[in-house]
């Protein structure tokens, strides 16, 4: 099913998003950045035609950004319009659905039909997020105070995401399936890469792969990712190269390498001759 969008899973993978699916529990995808785990959640959506609904975590987002927040500006413009109202009516009215502003977890939770919510890179939220998350991924329900409960009416399935750059709750851990993603071994990438960039030759393919475990392997602050190897394909098919020299990676660099100090390394450990 996930190959039909071009994204390729092994077994291991395959099984773990199918028991994610079929035990109604969330997924907790890590690894390196760069390593198709954002673009899985995609692809379940994709195949499953359901909607997806993205929470992009990063230090400092709080549950107004999260969950919900009201629409204050509205809120204030019905107060002066409705001066001569009855502040109990005035209340009722501000506080109603049309001045809620949803957020991507309650966008999920009030969504009708099928829904992918992907949370996405959850260990560069703060730890006060992971307690919202506990509360909304247990029960997928949450409280607003001036409308009461609202509960999935269809459970999303969701997807999380880290990049290991802190160790996230034990607590979150235990309420999710977990599958470790790493770089794919040459003959998947590669795989990938003919399935994505059906146009490129097979040696360019091969030698793409070839050249990107190489940069992997340098110990540098950006490794390429397959998002990267798939755009060098696409690159070099634009360019019409048939063969991978060391003028063309030259030449090209600046699709997979992000970094200067990265490319100084690259250049270096692979006897590229540089601007000089």
């Amino acid at each position: 099913m996930l190959a039909g969008t071009g994204y390729l899973v092994d077994e291991d993978l395959a099984t773990t998003v199918f028991l994610a699916d079929k035990l109604a529990k969330p997924i907790l995808l890590e690894g390196p950045a760069g390593t198709g785990k954002t673009e899985l959640a995609k692809a379940v959506a994709q195949s499953t035609g359901s909607e997806l609904i993205r929470l992009q975590c990063y230090e400092g987002l709080d549950e107004a950004r999260a969950l919900y927040e009201w629409n204050y500006r509205k809120q204030l413009l019905r107060i002066q319009s409705g001066a001569d109202s009855e502040w109990n009516d005035l209340h009722d009215d501000i506080f109603s659905d049309e001045f809620l502003l949803t957020r991507p977890l309650l966008r999920a939770i009030r969504s009708e039909g099928p829904v992918v919510l992907l949370i996405d890179e959850t260990d560069k939220a703060d730890v006060e997020v992971e307690g919202l998350l506990l509360e909304v991924l247990s029960d997928f329900q949450v409280t607003i105070p001036e409308l009461g409960t609202i509960s999935a009416t269809s459970q999303p399935f969701v997807v999380l995401t880290s990049n290991a750059t802190r160790e996230l709750s034990e607590a979150l851990k235990r309420r999710c399936l977990y599958a470790h993603i790493d770089y794919p071994v040459a003959s998947r990438e590669i795989a990938i890469i003919r399935s994505r960039v059906p146009e490129v030759p097979p040696r360019i393919a091969e030698s793409i792969v070839k050249t990107v475990n190489a940069m992997r392997a340098m110990d540098l602050r950006k490794p390429p990712s397959v998002a990267e190897s798939i755009d060098w394909a696409n690159a070099l098919d634009s360019l019409g190269i048939t063969i991978l020299t060391d003028q063309v990676v030259e030449k090209t660099l600046g699709v997979v390498i992000k970094n200067k100090s990265d490319e100084l390394k690259v250049r270096d450990q692979l006897k590229l001759k540089g601007d000089s």
